[in-house]
């Protein structure tokens, strides 16, 4: 469950079209596969992420910027999503799973992870540096494990005190409330909690020349700034947009590698609503994960859907 699901549901993200089935974070099995299709068989478990499809032909996508596609479709806001038993995907917006994760430890690898690695890259941090991390829920705490593994030294500031113990248990140099001052400047600084009034106070706790990247897709207004205090001295404030499938393949090989291992609250599917109204009032650590049974596949395990692949597209 992404808290994008929960902008859609609670009408912040406006719906493409009536009752949309969100979910975006999917692990299946490949129970059926369209004309073409060639990467993948029955059988295989895949994972489907937020961005399902580009145009392939706009300069964005010629480029390699695909995430700024001019046409792109997204899973569970374009096109239904994986609160169901069965979704479509084009083939070449699948993913491999790596071997040695459960389908719920998988599953918030495919936004929440995809999504903080790339805010990681679009903040500029490199090894030995300092980075601020603002609000620590599913994204957060997978962009902090990277950060640490690539030696970085991450302080998390937080409203969230079961949030804050998380942090601490995995290694954070310093951890605080949302409003926190970090004891040393940063080097750059990742806004996960989509509250705009947090963007003064992360731009002032940067060094000079350092950058702040927002990730996510709804944020609330940011009030004014002044230049003097939270712009001058080159600091940066950048927006992270989707995904490219190369940020998805490099983290999943990534994590891999780590490991890299979410925290995870499991509900059953029937509980789904009591589970957005957990990651609303900030009542989630790490990332919240449904199961599915059931679906014409026959019984699946915990967290998976069926999946079809359509051709390979662009």
């Amino acid at each position: 469950m992404c808290r994008t699901d929960l902008h859609l549901v609670e009408g912040d993200l406006p719906a493409k079209h009536p009752r949309t089935v969100p979910g975006h974070e999917i692990v299946g099995e490949v129970v059926g596969t369209g004309p073409g299709c060639r990467l993948f068989r029955v059988g295989d478990r895949v994972g489907i992420a937020w961005l399902r499809a580009t145009c392939g032909a706009c300069r964005f996508c010629l480029r390699g910027d695909e995430n700024l596609c001019l046409s792109p479709r997204f899973t569970g806001w374009d096109d239904d999503g994986g609160y169901a038993e069965l979704v479509t995907v084009p083939e070449a917006f699948a993913y491999a799973v790596p071997p040695g994760f459960a389908d719920e430890e998988a599953a918030p690898l495919l936004c929440a992870g995809i999504i903080g690695y790339r805010a990681l890259r679009r903040s500029g941090v490199r090894p030995g540096g300092r980075l601020g991390i603002y609000g620590f829920g599913a994204s957060a705490h997978l962009a902090a494990q990277v950060a640490m593994f690539e030696g970085v030294e991450v302080s998390v500031m937080t409203r969230s005190a079961s949030a804050r113990r998380l942090a601490s248990e995995l290694g954070a140099a310093f951890v605080g409330d949302a409003a926190a001052e970090p004891p040393q400047p940063l080097d750059a600084a990742i806004l996960f909690a989509p509250a705009g009034g947090l963007v003064p106070a992360a731009l002032r706790a940067l060094d000079r020349g350092g950058t702040l990247a927002i990730a996510g897709i709804y944020l609330s207004d940011i009030p004014v700034l002044h230049y003097a205090d939270e712009l001058f001295q080159e600091r940066r404030l950048c927006s992270v947009t989707a995904n490219t499938r190369a940020d998805g393949r490099e983290l999943l090989a990534l994590a891999a590698r780590i490991p890299l291992r979410p925290t995870i609250q499991r509900y059953p599917f029937t509980a789904a609503d009591r589970a957005l109204a957990d990651l609303a009032a900030d009542r989630v650590d790490g990332a919240a994960v449904l199961h599915l049974t059931g679906g014409s596949g026959g019984g699946l395990s915990a967290a998976r859907a069926s999946v079809r692949l359509d051709e390979q597209g662009p």
